[in-house]
């Protein structure tokens, strides 16, 4: 019943405000239930810690310590984006970019959305997660090319034809892991059920789990944004409306790897860790040297913070090589650090946009001098995108490198460390135009209300209160660890 009111409850928001979209004060109804959401997701986080896994809907949702942290996880990242998501659509509707109609069909794309993340997550059977990822590509490429104009549809476009093909991929890999689990003597009707497939991993043929695992990083490693399928990832993040692109970057990226760390656990089981190892080893240097090369000569703020989510990505895939239970707590809690780092950041550069009336940036000057606000928001979280103490990415990235170090992977630990200098470096400058530069731009009065800094302020500080005491979360951490580590 918990696991059914998790998928119930967003849905529930979508519909209240889809009701009458010009009406601001239903428009909290999505924020009151992704609160919900993520108040269930807690509730279902203790009970997971205390009875174990929970299962919903006669068998066909489970959560486990594992599921229970990516609710969590989406709950927290669905609070902040639907709380400015109120101020993009009064925006758009004041500016008649929107209509009410239009405004109401958003409101219930996006809730349904953060819908079919959830499901992704709380599914007990393998080909259900699949349905659920491939239903996240189908409706956010209506939300990518929801403004209708040529950059957003052409994104919207290139979005839903690549991730249809890595979700294609993916397929292929779950279809060829039902066959094995067929072949080792499993059921046909629950040969997929998560239970079953590590009751059997053992007795999967070898060569069949080593082509199903490559295609599903392939496949799932394509929404993920990981390299040499990441293409698609900086066009829809930068034409998709703020809130959408906080959802995709901040928690959609980290659903699609939860698959794969599914599917990584079985793997495992079957053919030992190595093969896992060398395969993300190799997807997670290609993704780090793509974003480092890229970030350098960039000129737009919201496309930098789409490549950056390709680097984080990268180093969440060198810490699940790693494989170890050190190694895949640390995973986890820089899924969530970058989940809400990320999602600040990208909320507070739709207010920019807002307030500059452009995404370059050499647009954009002397943001501290003359908007401190968003200058001051914008600059503490790149101090959290680059890992600086006292935040969680500092504590995570520091926790993936040791466990690298002690699986022998020192080699490529040094190297991932070089690409971030890089990748340090250019962020840097990039952020030293935009908030020291000459104040030469004309600016543009557009202050937003100051109910907007509440999420922002309180995303940056749970971040930083994660990386400083993780007692919180250290439990359901280490539980979901050794679900993807028995």
């Amino acid at each position: 019943m918990l696991a059914l009111l998790v998928l119930v409850a967003p849905l529930l928001g979508g519909a209240v405000v889809a009701a009458a979209p010009r009406r601001g004060g239903l428009r909290w109804a999505a924020v009151a239930t992704n609160g919900a959401t993520l108040a269930l997701g807690v509730t279902l986080a203790v009970r997971v810690l205390a009875h174990g896994p929970v299962t919903g809907a006669g068998g066909v949702l489970r959560a486990d310590a594992l599921s229970a942290f990516m609710v969590v996880v989406i709950g927290a990242v669905a609070l902040l984006a639907s709380w400015l998501g109120i101020r993009t659509v009064a925006l758009d509707l004041a500016a008649g970019t929107m209509t009410p109609t239009r405004a109401a069909a958003y409101a219930i794309l996006v809730q349904g959305f953060i819908a079919t993340m959830l499901l992704a997550v709380l599914a007990a059977n393998l080909g259900v997660l699949w349905v659920a990822v491939e239903a996240t590509t189908i409706v956010t490429t209506f939300l990518v090319g929801s403004r209708r104009t040529r950059g957003s549809l052409e994104a919207a476009w290139k979005y839903l034809i690549i991730c249809s093909v890595g979700i294609a991929l993916a397929f292929f890999g779950t279809v060829l892991f039902y066959l094995a689990a067929l072949h080792a003597g499993g059921h046909s009707a629950q040969a997929l059920d998560w239970t079953s497939l590590m009751a059997t991993a053992r007795h999967l043929d070898p060569a069949v789990v080593r082509l199903g695992f490559a295609l599903v990083v392939l496949g799932y490693g394509t929404k993920v944004g990981l390299a040499p399928m990441h293409s698609w990832l900086p066009d829809a993040h930068s034409q998709a409306p703020t809130p959408v692109s906080a959802l995709m970057s901040g928690v959609l990226l980290s659903v699609a790897f939860y698959a794969i760390l599914r599917f990584k656990a079985v793997a495992d089981l079957s053919l030992g860790p190595s093969f896992s190892r060398e395969v993300l080893v190799v997807v997670a240097l290609l993704s780090l040297a793509v974003a480092a090369s890229l970030l350098i000569a960039q000129r737009d703020y919201k496309r930098l913070l789409a490549y950056s989510s390709i680097e984080h990505m990268g180093l969440i895939a060198l810490g699940a090589a790693a494989g170890t239970r050190l190694a895949i707590a640390a995973v986890l809690l820089q899924i969530l650090g970058h989940g809400l780092t990320k999602t600040v950041l990208f909320l507070t550069s739709g207010e920019i946009m807002a307030a500059e009336g452009t995404s370059h940036i050499d647009g954009v000057r002397a943001l501290l001098a003359r908007r401190p606000a968003l200058g001051g928001l914008f600059g503490v979280g790149l101090v959290a995108l680059l890992g600086f103490p006292p935040f969680s990415l500092f504590s995570s990235e520091l926790l993936m490198t040791r466990a690298e170090f002690g699986v022998g992977l020192g080699w490529v630990a040094v190297v991932a460390v070089a690409l971030m200098v890089v990748i340090f470096v250019a962020v840097v400058g990039h952020a030293r135009h935009m908030l020291f530069g000459p104040g030469e731009t004309a600016a543009v009065d557009a202050t937003p209300p100051r109910w907007v800094a509440a999420p922002l302020v309180g995303g940056l500080v749970a971040c930083a209160l994660i990386g400083v005491v993780a007692w919180p979360l250290s439990g359901l951490l280490v539980a979901a660890a050794h679900v993807v580590r028995p």
